[in-house]
């Protein structure tokens, strides 16, 4: 079915014509495939970024730029402004060889004006169309055929700038076609536009805050930094500030915002103007938090000094946030946009110090993944993080209106991992094929978000219900490329030296044979606590064979994660934000069983989800096998999720068995393990809950009664 997408970006000199303009085309968006940009793109110059007003590229009609004109001034010089949208775009398509025959530009491009205040025109000219009302219009798009169909995919990547991605690693090396490395160029050759979704993303901006939800492997990275390159191009005076928890995406942000900059103002961007910081910062690495302590004279808390507000590891950084915000009795402006990737790691203290270090005009974009949360929270709404003014109305709520950029952007479609991957690492992160499920998401509707389909059943409270990715949010070429058995493996060892020789000899194959380079290699040990003890022996007997490898914010710089010269091997926390072709996940017995469950499977839902290609989940011992027989129950179901939706009260009794425990509270649990007397007397006091109990050990205990 045909359909326009009509993106909406800023064009706030113009904004009566412009949306006149929209109107037109949301009535006929049924009869163009294709999209419509508003406010963009701004083109690369020598005298910096040329802003055209509006873009349509079309099946139908071919590239047609639009200048839009404001006011009933209609002596203003339209076929310059004409010659000149259609130079500067010309020598930008002409830099891409696949855009060319011979000498010339392949694809043809009209211009038009559009001057819906004008009464009447002046000197017309039929080689330079200036349109006065909606009936010439029409008249002028239906008279449009387009020759260039063929070229309309390659168009369309050049001016979203993808392109500059998709050359970022060669693979010309590549002898077989029949490769891993042959299967991997192709790819990474089909992912070559932003669909609507990411295309929205990107250009559409609100004046206030924007959330984007999506998977991993949506392109949420790439997406903003996308928008940063893009509003920095448009607003060269902005402050902005980018954000993150997992601290290897700084390399990755400064190498896209550099990228997409060359293509929008034809240079590097100006980082006086660009903040590119972690979320906490330290003395000698610039962070939100760290500047904040600085900026208001309030005291620092590093990592080791935050343990002693908080019990719970992993909330460290959440009572430093909570501490700063009580302190500081008002805020000054410091940015004018401020964009915050994996907000699922942030509470709402950290959200609402960016919130109110904005100024008025409180531009922020907040950007998450619901299941790669590492803590077990979830993203509260809006309303709940940034509270309300002081009539008790919300300070922020999401809206999208019609004909208006939206604020509330859900990516649908996963561009990395295939649909049996992702729905074997929901399954196993909701422990759907399990005696009980581990977690559950308090709104149904979230898996339509997600991109899954009700095969069968209700998607209500206490039904049954089964759930499946289809191809139009799991791209068939994903999977397609391997057999099922190829594209995922669970494999169980019966210690960890066969582990490691099964590790070790297939990352040498995957060098050697499958034409793999060893930066497409990631290597992920799932418990945060053990990654530097134990992927030495691992380490050790790659290099006995000559391979180099690295462990990720140990042996090399903590703001890099990839180096082309080694193989990757990664705790959780750096690997979160990053991908590999080839992922093998190491000790995944960990992830089966035992105290903060639905912590240890998210773990292995963000492990899994890092793969662009192929994964093997490898551990040993009997969990393992027990990990192994739930990944069996998925594909015997053919990779679709059948259980009974959970009551609102069996959700909460999952959030107490599940919740974040304190080290005081692991402890008490272990010790019990041994002493049966204290815990009779610690679960009468109440001072731990049966729930904390390991399923193994309360069948134990009823044995024994």
């Amino acid at each position: 079915m045909k359909e326009l997408n009509i993106v909406r970006g800023d064009l706030k000199n113009k904004p009566e014509s412009s949306k006149q303009l929209i109107t037109f085309f949301e009535s006929i968006k049924t009869k163009l495939e294709g999209t419509l940009y508003i406010g963009y793109p701004i083109i690369g110059t020598s005298q910096g970024g040329f802003q055209i007003d509006a873009l349509l590229l079309t099946k139908e009609t071919g590239l047609v730029i639009i200048n839009v004109e404001e006011g009933a001034d209609n002596t203003i010089n339209y076929i310059d402004i004409q010659d000149e949208n259609y130079t500067k775009l010309a020598s930008k398509l002409l830099q891409h060889k696949n855009l060319t025959k011979k000498r010339k530009l392949a694809v043809e491009i009209n211009t038009m004006t559009y001057c819906p205040a004008w009464s009447k025109v002046i000197d017309e000219n039929d080689d330079y169309p200036c349109i006065i009302n909606n009936d010439s219009l029409s008249k002028y798009i239906n008279s449009l055929k387009s020759n260039d169909e063929e070229y309309f995919e390659q168009t369309l990547s050049v001016l979203q700038s993808i392109t500059s991605i998709r050359k970022n690693k060669s693979r010309d090396y590549i002898k077989s076609d029949t490769s891993r490395g042959a299967k991997l160029k192709k790819l990474e050759d089909s992912i070559a536009n932003l669909d609507r979704q990411q295309s929205s993303a990107v250009i559409e901006t609100v004046e206030g805050v924007q959330r984007i939800r999506g998977l991993a492997g949506s392109g949420k990275t790439i997406i903003l930094a996308l928008k940063v390159a893009y509003l920095h191009a448009k607003n060269p005076d902005w402050k902005i500030a980018v954000t993150f928890n997992t601290r290897s995406l700084k390399d990755q942000f400064r190498k896209y915002i550099t990228l997409f900059s060359y293509e929008h103002i034809n240079e590097e961007p100006n980082w006086d103007k660009i903040d590119i910081i972690h979320a906490w910062g330290t003395p000698s690495s610039e962070g939100v938090y760290f500047n904040i302590c600085i900026d208001y004279n309030i005291e620092y808390y590093d990592f080791k000094a935050a343990k002693s507000l908080t019990r719970v590891y992993g909330k460290e950084f959440d009572k430093v946030c909570e501490k700063a915000l009580n302190e500081i009795s008002e805020f000054r402006k410091k940015y004018d946009l401020i964009v915050i990737d994996e907000a699922q790691d942030f509470s709402k203290d950290f959200l609402k110090i960016c919130y109110n270090i904005l100024g008025d005009t409180k531009r922020l974009v907040y950007a998450y993944d619901e299941l790669q949360s590492l803590n077990t929270k979830a993203m509260a709404s809006p309303e709940k993080i940034f509270g309300n003014d002081e009539n008790g109305e919300p300070l922020v709520t999401l809206v999208n209106d019609n004909n208006q950029p939206k604020q509330d952007i859900i990516l649908y479609k996963c561009y990395r991992n295939s649909s049996e991957i992702l729905s074997t690492a929901h399954a196993l992160g909701f422990g759907i094929y399990r005696d009980n499920l581990v977690q559950m998401f308090d709104n149904s509707s979230l898996w339509n978000d997600i991109g899954y389909k009700l095969i069968d059943g209700k998607l209500d409270e206490g039904e049954k219900v089964t759930l499946k990715r289809t191809n139009e949010t799991s791209p068939a070429f994903l999977s397609e490329h391997s057999d099922i058995d190829d594209l995922l493996k669970f494999e169980v060892f019966k210690n960890n030296n066969e582990q490691i020789d099964y590790i070790v000899s297939q990352i040498l194959k995957n060098i050697n044979e499958d034409e793999l380079r060893l930066d497409d290699i990631m290597v992920i040990n799932p418990n945060p606590l053990t990654t530097k003890t134990l992927v030495g022996a691992f380490r050790k007997k790659l290099y006995d064979n000559g391979v180099n490898s690295s462990l990720a914010g140990v042996t090399d710089s903590p703001d890099i994660f990839y180096n082309q010269d080694t193989i990757t091997f990664t705790g959780i926390y750096r690997a979160k934000g990053n991908e590999a072709a080839m992922v093998y996940i190491i000790n995944s017995q960990f992830c089966f069983s035992g105290v903060e469950l639905a912590k240890k499977r998210n773990i292995l839902f963000t492990a899994m989800t890092r793969s662009k290609a192929w994964v093997r989940v490898c551990g040993y011992g009997p969990d393992m096998v027990g990990l192994k027989k739930e990944y069996k129950k998925v594909k015997k179901n053919d990779f679709s999720l059948t259980f009974k939706y959970p009551t609102a009260e069996e959700r909460e009794h999952m959030n107490i068995v599940n919740r974040d425990m304190s080290a005081q509270e692991k402890n008490r649990v272990e010790k019990n393990q041994q002493n049966l007397g204290d815990l009779f007397n610690d679960l009468k006091e109440g001072k731990i809950l049966k729930e904390d109990l390991p399923k193994d050990l309360i069948d134990q205990l009823r044995n024994l009664l």
